[in-house]
């Protein structure tokens, strides 16, 4: 049977940098986590991609906690926090330790396109954000396309909504979208008039087909899949922001999506981290524990040192971020960038650790779930979406050399 192992955060990882209302929100999220999260984590992480596989119950269950609301002002049905993406962080954080599927559903669910629905019109704001954060309509964001994801641009972005007697007709296709099997709507970036604009586009009204579900390497439970737009009539009202604002209001998402996934990678990064802890003690080689093998003991030094800088690196951001600064830079790249990259590194070093067991999803013997292949699995992503790495260092380089150096 498998054991959940010691949490060994509080003992390496002092926070002196969040809120205390965030210290807070972080208790109640852990709870949940622990109670009701972790017992399921291994169907989670596994599942195969169905539309009856998006986990209903943990959605409504975090929607009556509040935890949708966690970004947003009392006037906009939310918390109403003081620091928002300080406390998003902290949920992205404690979801990704079990589960960074259900992790990345929260992000891109309440996140993406609640923050871009904040550029919304007041009744826009009514019909789609309020059900948003009760958790009663299922939201996505409709960025990527097959040819265009890091590189958007009028001229690469092929969807396309022309305006015909008061309301657009959208066409186009849009890939990798996350929720979209089981959403309402879609925050949608397209082509207006020869500037890259936002709509709220309703997934369950005429000309819209959603395709299967993607089949994936991890991150099981988060559900993607292509989107067809055909002649889709979306109402006038439902443009977002000013003509012309499409990227900026996709940017100002991705901002917090960038945080959130550097804060995903530090969340698995620690949960492996304690995994190979607690197998380390338990495993006895050449006459003694794992754990006594100073090779090992360096290593995982090394790792919990590099944890702590990325958890401090994505806090840093977010706290700058909630300051008032729209896009506080190095340190949204540098969070994205090294929070994604110690997932990947402790994730390898935790299946090297577990050997021959650290390779299965799941023992034929006793049905026992091996927990670091999933790590493994789910997180390579987060180096990928939201801005691929190579982007977040190329954001880093124009820090250092300056806008005009190529």
């Amino acid at each position: 049977m498998y054991s959940i192992p010691v949490r060994l955060q509080g003992r390496l990882y002092h926070d002196s940098v969040l809120p205390e209302e965030s210290r807070a929100l972080r208790s109640e999220v852990r709870t949940f986590v622990n109670e009701e999260v972790l017992p399921v984590a291994d169907h989670l992480n596994t599942v195969v991609e169905t539309a009856e596989a998006f986990p209903w119950t943990l959605f409504r269950r975090m929607a009556e906690l509040e935890f949708f609301g966690v970004p947003f002002a009392l006037e906009q049905s939310g918390r109403g926090l003081r620091r928002p993406l300080c406390g998003s962080a902290v949920v992205m954080e404690e979801l990704a330790y079990a589960s960074d599927g259900l992790a990345t559903i929260f992000d891109d669910h309440c996140i993406l396109p609640g923050i871009a629905l904040l550029s919304g019109a007041s009744d826009v704001q009514e019909r789609y954000l309020k059900p948003l954060v009760a958790g009663t309509k299922v939201a996505c964001m409709a960025i990527t396309e097959p040819e265009a994801g890091s590189d958007l641009s009028v001229g690469t972005v092929l969807t396309r909504a022309v305006l015909v007697n008061g309301s657009y007709r959208l066409n186009g296709h849009k890939r990798f979208i996350t929720n979209a099997p089981v959403g309402d709507f879609a925050t949608t970036l397209c082509v207006i008039e020869e500037k890259l604009c936002m709509l709220v586009v309703d997934l369950r009204t005429d000309g819209v087909t959603v395709g299967e579900p993607d089949i994936k390497m991890g991150n099981k439970v988060q559900l993607t899949a292509d989107v067809w737009f055909n002649n889709v009539e979306v109402p006038f009202e439902n443009l977002l922001g000013m003509h012309g604002e499409g990227l900026r209001i996709a940017l100002r998402a991705l901002t917090w999506g960038r945080v959130l996934v550097g804060m995903s990678g530090v969340g698995m990064a620690q949960a492996a981290l304690d995994e190979s802890v607690a197998y380390m003690h338990r495993r006895q080689l050449f006459g003694e524990r794992m754990a006594a093998m100073q090779y090992w003991q360096f290593k995982l030094a090394d790792r919990a040192t590099e944890i702590a800088m990325a958890r401090d690196l994505c806090y840093k951001a977010a706290l700058r971020h909630d300051e008032g600064e729209e896009s506080p830079e190095p340190e949204t790249a540098m969070a994205k960038y090294f929070g994604s990259q110690i997932g990947g590194d402790m994730a390898r070093d935790a299946v090297q650790i577990a050997g021959g067991r650290g390779f299965m999803t799941r023992l034929g013997a006793d049905d026992t779930p091996c927990r670091v292949e999933q790590i493994y699995r789910d997180c390579k992503i987060a180096e990928i979406y939201e801005g691929a790495n190579e982007i977040q260092k190329r954001v880093i380089a124009r820090q250092i050399f300056g806008r005009g150096t190529r």
